[in-house]
C-alpha cells in the first residue's frame, strides 16, 4: 500500500504453498483503490498535484477516511482474509510497503485526526519491501548493472522503487511514480521476485497505534507549531 490522499492495496496470494508450508510463487488476486477527502489541509499544493498526479476535484468527491476503512474491509472480507462481522483474520497475512511510513505512521497518525479506532485487521506487523531488498542486495557478491558496473553507494534512501526494480533485474517501472495505485503494483512485482529468488519474506517492522507524535493535541486536533 501507498499515498496519503489515495488509499490502494494490491492482494498477493502464494499459488504453491506446499503441504509444509513452503512457497516462493505469488500473484496479484485482486486490486483496491479509492481516494481520501481530507479534513485537515484539505487544499491541495500545486506540488503535491505535481508530483503524484492527484488532482483537487478527485480528493473533493472522494469518502472521508472512516468511510475508506469500511470500504477496506468489506474487500477484505470479500477476499476472504478477515470475517464479517467479527473482523477477525481468517488467513496469515502483513502489509507490505516501501519504507516503513505508510502504513505504520500514517495510518496511526490519520486514525488521530479522524478520531477513529485502528482496526484489529490493521494492526500487527508490516513487511518494509525497501529494507530487505537491501539487505538481499548486501548479500550479493556483485551485481553489474546495464553498463557492466555494480551497484554502488545505494542507500536506504536512495533505493526508491525504481531503484530496487532496477537492481532486480526487473522491467522498468511502469506507470506514473508517487502515484499510489502505480507505486503499490510495482511494490507487488518486487515482493513477487523476492519470494522467487527464494528470499524469506517475514515482518520487520511493526505498528503501534496507541504512538503519539507531539503534534497531537486533544480530539483529533494537530498542534501545528510541533510539526517539523
Amino acid at each position: 500500500m501507498k499515498s496519503s490522499y489515495e488509499f490502494p492495496v494490491c492482494v498477493l496470494q502464494w499459488t504453491d504453498r506446499s503441504e509444509e508450508g513452503r512457497a516462493n510463487l505469488l500473484e496479484v488476486v485482486d486490486e483496491f483503490r479509492t481516494f481520501v477527502r481530507p479534513t485537515w489541509r484539505s487544499t491541495l499544493s500545486d506540488f503535491c498535484t505535481e508530483l503524484t498526479g492527484i488532482t483537487q476535484e478527485q480528493v473533493d468527491s472522494a469518502p472521508l477516511f472512516p468511510e475508506v476503512l469500511v470500504n477496506l474491509e468489506a474487500f477484505l472480507v470479500k477476499n476472504g482474509l478477515i470475517e464479517k462481522g467479527t473482523r477477525k483474520r481468517l488467513k496469515r497475512f502483513c502489509w507490505c510497503s516501501d519504507g516503513p511510513f505508510d502504513i505504520r505512521d500514517f495510518v496511526v497518525k490519520q486514525c488521530f485526526i479522524s478520531q477513529v479506532e485502528m482496526p484489529s485487521w490493521v494492526q500487527g506487523d508490516v513487511l518494509d519491501v525497501r529494507s530487505v531488498v537491501l539487505e538481499w542486495l548486501s548479500s550479493q557478491p556483485a551485481l553489474p548493472t546495464e553498463g557492466g558496473l555494480p551497484f554502488e553507494g545505494l542507500t536506504r534512501r536512495t533505493l526508491n522503487i525504481s531503484a530496487q526494480l532496477n537492481v532486480l533485474s526487473l522491467p522498468k517501472f511502469e506507470g506514473r511514480q508517487h502515484s499510489g495505485i502505480d507505486d503499490t503494483r510495482n511494490i507487488a512485482k518486487i515482493v513477487t521476485e523476492l519470494a522467487r529468488r527464494d528470499v524469506c519474506l517475514l515482518p520487520n517492522t511493526a505498528i503501534n497505534p496507541g504512538r503519539r507524535w507531539r503534534w497531537m493535541g486533544k480530539h483529533g486536533q494537530v498542534l501545528e507549531e510541533f510539526l517539523t
